[in-house]
């Protein structure tokens, strides 16, 4: 369940991954510290962002966007310049990147571990079709789309 968090640990999180977060994303995680994010197309749970304020929160937060995104790094073809904010639950990251100078863009990339791609889904969090979900689409049903993407 997601929940706010103080800006302070999102600079925290800055200050170990060498980034700077987009500010559209940056709000958004300080009124809802991961969760769900779900479009007509896709379906991704966000990392959240490492909270030590007390152990509820510690425990709620242990897979954080620093812990997630240096694990990522050790996979062949994960993007240097890439930090990953969420998972597709089978392995595929959401993603932001930087052209080097560590201050991460708005878009969204979603990166397909099996063939190392890296694909534009959205101009930002907040331009992501986003929708509630009710049901589980099923692995099948988002695999597929996942890969009608890459086709195209």
């Amino acid at each position: 369940m997601p929940f706010p968090i103080d800006e302070k640990y999102i600079i925290e999180t800055e200050s170990e991954l060498q980034v700077k977060f987009p500010t559209e994303f940056k709000k958004r995680m300080m009124e809802l510290n991961g969760g769900e994010l779900v479009s007509k197309k896709l379906e991704f749970e966000l990392f959240p962002f490492f909270d030590k304020s007390d152990k509820k929160r510690i425990s709620r937060t242990c897979n954080h966007i620093g812990l997630e995104t240096k694990n990522a790094q050790k996979w062949n073809g994960f993007p240097e310049n890439a930090i990953a904010i969420g998972s597709d639950g089978f392995g595929n990251l959401l993603v932001l990147t930087h052209n080097g100078n560590g201050i991460l863009t708005d878009e969204l990339y979603f990166w397909n571990h099996e063939i190392g791609q890296i694909k534009k889904i959205a101009e930002s969090i907040n331009k992501l079709d986003i929708k509630k979900s009710n049901s589980n689409n099923g692995y099948d049903l988002l695999w597929n789309k996942i890969k009608s993407r890459f086709n195209s």
